[in-house]
């Protein structure tokens, strides 16, 4: 990337943040003869009180937040639309920091409930469920494509294996109701599945790139297709309204029509209505599009600045670089070309950028939950989006593909325990350290292969010296006895027949009849001292009683090699 792409990517985000905060919910744009068209407030006003509202995207893709501004303040200045349930797949919040998003509607008595898979980006809604003004349900992310997507056809709830052995099974967690036992319980136990339900959606709420003047509605520049067919078909079928917010007004037969004007109750036009953070859809960036002319290499390389700039992303460090290493190299020894696979955020990404190095990306197909098949994930503030993706799909298609034909997953880790059980969804004692487990227990059901990717300890200071592993400080132990809960089953993933690594600093792990086995260590690590006895997990070794020494590239990077067996 050259200074000039630096220079313009800084004078973007410069601007982006002056205007953030912009608004003005009293502009109204209309159309002669077209009743849809109309303000910000006026749409808005279609919401009643009591109304379950849906809407589509995935953290800031599909941003509606002329929208959401118009609830807020209509709200504070009437007190309606009160007592709302918001119901979507993953986070849509700015984690108390950015304006425009779905923590604007953070208000005592406008949301009272709020259904979802990812809540730890929507800080004001769990401030509110902290002081008891608020309802948290949670739901796996898939399970909730899926319902919306039931809803279109006229049906209430699903049955899936989904979640079996996690904390969403009443068996052995909380199910759906994860902080009040009183509220209403969305998970049964049905034979060997389970049972999921959610209320009817009366209100379709989503951002789209344009629209034509008769009020067709078109999504060939977004980042992302979510849940916006199957939230507006919920919608209509249960007698509700359906309201887009779009950024540019555009001539018929401009782009494919994805929703036909007669399904559509109002369009709210709005200039700075955002194709994904930071970005308008009147100035859109076609690298985050299926036709995109850019080449990969220079999108990520854009993307990554931009997250280095806003200080989103954790600088990497030595020992991240070695570890994502031994992630991708784990990768390369059991995986094959021709793939299916799922990567998660944080380190995982790193492994990833390892492998895109390495060319072994170009033999597979990575896709993300958000429904962005091909290409590379968008890492930091674009998640969810994918830099020069092949196709977009809808949530619910590519969670089907997730349970059919989903080859390896790698993702992150915040304990994991004796029995193999992984914990992602709580960071800590009450909704303001609940974090849901987004799409993560649909796609380790779904998957064949699991590599979760994770730092040893927490807050340790580990380094490199000398081109091995050094612990000058322990930290606080992410391998434990027991989980605090269990968002991957470790049983069930042995019934299942899955191969399941955890790679971290110190080595490789994998999960066995046996229990969770050292299969690998890295330079410099001692077992006892640095594994067996600092960790309360139950370890067990080889029987030959010999761990493998992962080769000293792997620390340093000199030499570093990646290629999938012969």
């Amino acid at each position: 990337m050259n200074l000039i792409t630096k220079a313009y990517l800084l004078q973007h985000l410069l601007r982006w943040r002056r205007t953030w905060d912009k608004r003005n919910t009293h502009y109204r744009f209309t159309v002669p003869g077209n009743p849809r068209f109309m303000g910000a407030r006026d749409a808005v006003q279609l919401i009643h009180d009591g109304d379950v509202v849906a809407t589509s995207g995935i953290a800031g893709n599909q941003r509606m937040s002329i929208l959401l501004w118009a609830i807020r303040e209509l709200f504070d200045e009437t007190g309606h639309p009160g007592n709302l349930t918001v119901m979507n797949t993953s986070g849509q919040g700015g984690r108390g920091k950015v304006p425009g998003t779905v923590e604007d509607l953070g208000a005592e008595g406008l949301c009272t409930r709020l259904i979802t898979g990812h809540m730890e980006t929507v800080k004001a809604l769990l401030k509110l469920a902290a002081a008891g003004k608020l309802e948290l349900q949670c739901l796996p992310q898939g399970i909730v494509a899926f319902l919306i997507e039931a809803q279109g056809r006229g049906e209430d709830s699903i049955l899936s294996k989904t979640g079996i052995g996690t904390f969403v099974d009443p068996r052995v967690g909380s199910g759906s109701h994860i902080f009040d036992p009183k509220a209403e319980q969305l998970i049964s136990v049905e034979g060997d599945q389970l049972r999921y339900r959610a209320p009817k959606i009366r209100v379709a709420l989503f951002g789209a790139p344009a629209a034509d003047r008769e009020g067709n509605l078109y999504l060939d520049n977004a980042t992302v297709i979510a849940e916006t067919f199957d939230i507006v078909r919920a919608a209509r079928k249960n007698g509700g309204r359906v309201i887009a917010n779009v950024g540019c007004i555009v001539e018929k037969g401009a782009g494919k029509v994805v929703i036909p004007a007669q399904d559509v109750d109002a369009i709210v036009f709005d200039p700075d209505c955002e194709q994904t953070f930071t970005i308008k859809h009147r100035k859109y960036w076609s690298l985050f599009t299926p036709h995109s002319n850019l080449p990969v290499e220079e999108a990520i390389s854009r993307l990554r600045f931009i997250n280095h700039v806003l200080h989103i992303t954790p600088r990497r460090t030595p020992i991240d670089n070695a570890l994502a290493r031994l992630a991708a190299q784990t990768f390369a020894l059991n995986a094959r070309p021709g793939i299916n696979v799922n990567i998660g955020v944080g380190l995982p990404e790193e492994a990833c950028r390892m492998l895109f190095e390495a060319g072994l990306l170009q033999t597979v197909t990575v896709f993300t939950e958000s429904g962005v098949i091909g290409g590379l994930p968008a890492p930091g503030v674009f998640f969810g989006a994918a830099a020069c993706p092949k196709k977009l799909v809808r949530s619910a298609e590519v969670f089907r593909m997730c349970g059919s034909q989903l080859d390896v997953t790698l993702l992150g880790v915040l304990e994991a325990d004796s029995e193999g059980n992984v914990n992602v969804s709580r960071r800590g004692q009450g909704p303001m350290n609940y974090v849901g487990p987004g799409g993560f227990i649909d796609i380790t059901t779904g998957a064949r292969m699991v590599i979760f990717v994770t730092s040893w300890m927490a807050r340790a200071d580990i380094r490199i010296e000398g081109g091995r592993i050094k612990i000058v400080k322990p930290g606080e132990p992410k391998f434990v006895d027991k989980v605090s809960e269990i968002t991957f089953s470790g049983k069930q993933a042995l019934k299942a027949g899955k191969k399941v690594f955890y790679v971290t600093t110190v080595g490789v792990f994998q999960l066995t009849e046996r229990g969770v086995e050292l299969i690998r260590v890295m330079p410099g690590i001692d077992i006892q001292k640095d594994i067996l006895a600092v960790s309360p997990m139950r370890i067990v070794l080889p029987a030959s009683g010999n761990v493998p020494v992962a080769d000293a590239s792997v620390v340093t990077g000199a030499g570093f090699r990646l290629g999938f067996p012969e």
